[in-house]
């Protein structure tokens, strides 16, 4: 079980190879780069939805347990890493995941009592602007990931 934040000896003239090897990680994890600022030393990621037994090939959660209930119900993960310079002349990271549950107020393709009538819409149209940093009401936080965190802090400890 690696440590966070995890130190990484690097130079310190080495910050943009640390930064873009972070990048590439989270990229290579399946995460989508929201925000990233050099300057900040901060990453942060779209939400992206869990995968489950189906998709064994894509990584997330290693556990089997948490593989099943991704496959039941639907979690998503957003990730940050920020980025610290050390007093030893390497750098900390720190990698924080979040996982979030899915809430609906019924099964998304629930065809129960649909052959007399429907009550919703066929075309569900959306005309507002979406603002990632708004909270969504449809998603439950369930805290951190440690399972998840573990996995990028071993790929951002091994490319160095």
């Amino acid at each position: 079980m690696e440590a966070n934040p995890v130190f990484v000896p690097q130079g310190p003239m080495s910050y943009r190879k640390v930064y873009e090897h972070a990048l590439n990680v989270l990229t290579d994890f399946g995460f989508e780069i929201l925000d990233a600022n050099a300057y900040e030393g901060r990453i942060e990621t779209v939400p992206r939805i869990a995968p489950g037994l189906l998709q064994c090939v894509k990584p997330g959660d290693p556990d089997f347990y948490d593989r099943l209930l991704c496959t039941l119900q639907t979690y998503r993960h957003r990730a940050t890493i920020l980025i610290q310079p050390s007093q030893m002349g390497g750098f900390f990271l720190h990698v924080t995941v979040y996982k979030e549950l899915e809430d609906l107020p019924r099964p998304v393709r629930s065809t129960a009592g649909a052959a007399i009538f429907r009550a919703d819409n066929n075309v569900e149209r959306q005309f507002t602007v979406i603002d990632p940093t708004v909270f969504e009401a449809t998603w439950i936080p369930k805290g951190r990931d440690v399972e998840v965190e573990q996995l990028l802090l071993e790929k951002l400890k091994c490319g160095f």
